[in-house]
């Protein structure tokens, strides 16, 4: 199933999952509030918010915004180097998803939110990126070749025991096409990921190196 903007604003997903194992690691409501709040008060005074996404922001963003350009930001990476336990995999079988992980530079979409809508938005990005804080929600520097600005995104949090670290390709393959979970196969994650990113003429050798591999394992059955 795919994530609806609906399941955010209902708060769907986290309520299912705080009755299952999983929900002794949920973020509390405080939690997920004060950490808003805290990104809240880093912003600049009378300026629109913009949101930097690199995995599924890209290809299904579920917030409103104003506008979204392709921009880069330094200093950090896409990775598959999140276990995923929930959308992508189970407890017993973990998959894998998207991190920004410190290092190198990173292509992807920045999106306006107007001020004025900005809490109520962002909030519903909390409840899809910050439910059991294996991300840490920070402002980093993009640009979009003219213009350079802050954005708010979601950099991996390597204390946090979904950490992965950092696999090889064919780990990472493994994961990604005999996991699933409640969104669907992580191989679906990867593709969308990927072609969302060529649709935006952003190119990720890494990304279509996974992707290479897993048409190759296709093809030999």
């Amino acid at each position: 199933m795919s994530l609806t903007r609906i399941d955010l604003e209902r708060d769907r997903v986290r309520q299912e999952l705080a009755l299952t194992p999983l929900g002794p690691h949920l973020l509390s409501d405080a939690e997920l509030e004060e950490s808003l709040w805290q990104i809240l008060q880093q912003a600049e005074s009378g300026a629109d918010y913009w949101v930097f996404g690199y995995g599924s922001l890209v290809w299904n963003p579920l917030f409103h915004f104003e506008e979204k350009r392709v921009v880069t930001t330094n200093g950090y990476h896409r990775s598959f180097c999140l276990w995923s336990r929930i959308n992508r995999g189970t407890l017993d079988r973990p998959g894998l998803v998207l991190g920004l992980d410190r290092g190198g530079r990173c292509r992807g979409v920045a999106y306006r939110i107007a001020t004025d809508r900005a809490e109520n938005e962002l909030r519903l990005v909390w409840r899809r990126e910050m439910m059991t804080g294996a991300y840490v929600p920070r402002w980093v520097q993009v640009s979009d070749g003219d213009t350079a600005f802050r954005a708010i995104t979601f950099t991996i949090n390597r204390a946090s025991p979904s950490y992965a670290g950092r696999l090889s390709p064919e780990t990472i393959i493994d994961r990604l096409t005999t996991c699933h979970g409640r969104m669907g196969p992580g191989i679906d994650y990867l593709l969308h990921t990927a072609e969302a990113l060529r649709a935006c003429g952003i190119t990720d050798r890494h990304l279509q190196q996974l992707c290479d591999l897993a048409h190759a394992r296709k093809a030999q059955g």
